[in-house]
C-alpha cells in the first residue's frame, strides 16, 4: 500500500475516532471528582472481558508461558527493547503535539542511538548513556489537549481502556512513521514486535496477571480498577477511585 492511500486512511480513522469520542456518554464532573468509576457500557464490557479471558486462557497464556520458558531471558529482553525502539518516532510526535519539545528530542535521540549502536534496537545503550526513558502516547496527547477520560471500555484482545485511550490506540498505530517506512524489513513489523513484547510481559508477570484474571471474585472489576488507577496516576490525576473491593464480590461467571 502506498503512502498516499495510507495517509487518507489515517485521516478518515482519526475523523471517525473524533466523532466517536464526541458522541460518547460523559461523566458528571462531581462524580469524577469524587473518584467514581464511569462505566455506562458495563454489560458490553463484561461480555468482551469474558471473551478476552477465553482468548487468554486458550491461547495467549500458554503461548506466553512457552515463550519465556524456551527463549532465553536476554533474548526476551532484547525483543522488548526492539518493540519499544520502534515506538520512539511515534512517541516523539506525541511529545511534540503535547508541546514538550525536550521530550520529543529525547525520544528521537533514544531511537537514533539504540538503532545505530544498539543493533536496530535490540539493546538499550541510550539508557547506559543516561538518556531518560520516554513513555507517552496519543491518549496522553488528547488529555493534554483537554479531552476528558470518557467511559471505561474493554477492547477485544487489547484489554482495558477508556474511550479517549481507545482513540489513542488507533492513532498511535496509524501515525507512527515506522508504519510508512518504505524500507521496512517486513510489512507490519511494528505489529509483530508488539505481539512479541506482550508475550514476554504476559510470561514474565504471569502470576500477577493470573491472580487478577482467575483468582479474584470479579476479574472484570479488578482489572478495571487497576487500569484506571494506574492510568490516572500516569496522567498526574490524584483523585482516589471509589470502588467496591472485587475480592469481596461473588459474581458468577467472571
Amino acid at each position: 500500500m502506498s503512502y498516499f492511500p495510507r495517509s487518507i486512511f489515517v485521516v478518515v480513522t482519526l475523523f471517525f475516532s473524533g466523532v466517536l469520542m464526541s458522541g460518547c456518554a460523559t461523566q458528571d464532573p462531581a462524580a469524577k471528582a469524587a473518584g467514581e468509576i464511569f462505566d455506562p457500557y458495563e454489560n458490553t464490557n463484561r461480555a468482551i472481558h469474558k471473551f478476552n479471558r477465553g482468548v487468554d486462557r486458550l491461547a495467549f497464556r500458554p503461548a506466553s508461558k512457552g515463550y519465556v520458558a524456551i527463549v532465553p531471558e536476554p533474548m526476551v529482553t532484547s525483543f522488548s527493547h526492539f518493540a519499544e525502539n520502534l515506538s520512539m518516532p511515534g512517541q516523539a510526535i506525541n511529545a511534540l503535539l503535547q508541546g514538550n519539545v525536550k521530550e520529543s528530542g529525547i525520544a528521537l535521540a533514544r531511537f537514533a542511538i539504540n538503532t545505530v549502536v544498539g543493533v536496530g534496537g535490540l539493546s538499550d545503550p541510550a539508557s547506559a548513556f543516561d538518556i531518560p526513558t520516554v513513555d507517552t502516547n496519543f491518549g496522553e496527547t488528547l488529555h493534554v489537549w483537554g479531552f476528558g477520560e470518557g467511559a471505561y471500555v474493554e477492547l477485544p484482545v487489547y484489554g482495558p481502556s477508556t474511550s479517549r485511550d481507545a482513540v489513542g490506540v488507533i492513532a498511535d498505530f496509524f501515525t507512527n512513521p515506522i508504519t510508512f517506512a518504505r524500507q521496512n524489513p517486513a510489512d507490519n513489523i511494528g505489529v509483530y514486535a508488539e505481539i512479541v513484547r506482550r508475550l514476554g510481559d504476559r510470561g514474565r508477570y504471569s502470576d500477577t496477571i493470573d491472580s487478577i484474571l482467575y483468582d479474584s471474585a470479579d476479574s472484570y472489576a479488578q482489572a478495571r480498577l487497576i487500569y484506571l488507577q494506574n492510568r490516572r496516576f500516569e496522567l498526574g490525576q490524584s483523585a482516589e477511585i471509589t470502588e467496591i473491593d472485587p475480592f469481596e464480590l461473588d459474581t458468577e461467571g467472571f
